[in-house]
């Protein structure tokens, strides 16, 4: 079986990572009908939570590879991949914003 190319990995980590950042986003959306008007001192600590476990997934899905390749001695591969996987995720930024623009504007 062949191993997955250094484009595809960084097509998964890049759209993986949008893909959770949608999920936060409807999270977000939907925060009021899930927990209504509510008063308290857990909010900005769930929200400083979430903060924290959002930067490990997403430092996860786009480091997590490439740091494990370029300790392994592969570190042009390393730099590829990281490289692949900005841009996949600035591909996916633009989309959003002209989708917003689209949207704004009808």
């Amino acid at each position: 079986m062949n191993k997955p190319s250094i484009v595809t990995y960084a097509l998964a980590n890049g759209l993986l990572t949008a893909l959770y950042a949608l999920l936060i986003a409807l999270f977000f959306a939907n925060a009021h009908d899930l927990f209504g008007d509510v008063k308290s001192t857990l909010i900005p600590m769930a929200m400083l939570l979430l903060f924290v476990f959002s930067a490990l997934v997403c430092g996860s899905l786009v480091l997590g590879r490439p740091l494990m390749w370029y300790l392994d001695g592969k570190k042009k591969e390393a730099l590829k991949l990281l490289g692949y996987t900005a841009l996949t995720l600035f591909i996916v930024m633009i989309f959003v914003f002209v989708a917003l623009y689209i949207v704004s504007n009808t």
